[in-house]
């Protein structure tokens, strides 16, 4: 397993919610690469709750967003826009019981559309919800020029 780096941390005005370490009422996330999956370990709060002491839906879909973004442009090197996210909640995320696991791995290419498959885990390891994320994919000439892409290096530190 390595550490994926955040090459968008470099750019003036860079603040996405998802994955800005800077962002104050960010998610922060992080991600590593193992395998043929990427993934992330995050610790909710109270801040992200819908119900008292449930993770809300919506910050589950944007985890959950975040990180199929982060294996198309890990293991497609290049960047894409979500075009379809399905998800299905299983059981509620408590907040109180630890670090959430998520796992992202490459379900099928459709042309220049990919299928992303991602997993949500409670701090007891219990799959909660699931995404199917369909992400259309730009070509790397257009995801530098419109998207900040970077030098796919740029991901690891040496």
């Amino acid at each position: 397993m390595r550490k994926l780096y955040n090459p968008y941390r470099k750019l003036e005005g860079y603040n996405c919610f998802g994955c800005s370490p800077t962002n104050p009422i960010g998610l922060r996330m992080d991600f590593f690469e193992d395998g043929d999956e990427v993934i992330c370990r995050w610790k909710p709060t109270k801040e992200y709750q819908g119900y008292n002491g449930v993770l809300h839906g919506g910050i589950q879909a944007t985890l959950m967003d975040e990180i199929a973004s982060w294996l198309v442009q890990i293991k497609l090197k290049t960047a894409g826009v979500t075009s379809k996210l399905e998800i299905k909640y299983k059981k509620p995320v408590i907040i109180n019981k630890g670090d959430i696991l998520l796992k992202a791995i490459l379900k099928e290419m459709k042309r220049n559309i990919a299928v992303v498959d991602v997993k949500l885990f409670d701090g007891e390891n219990v799959l909660c919800s699931t995404a199917i994320a369909q992400y259309f994919t730009f070509t790397t000439k257009k995801a530098g020029e419109e998207f900040d892409f970077p030098d796919y290096k740029e991901f690891f530190e040496e």
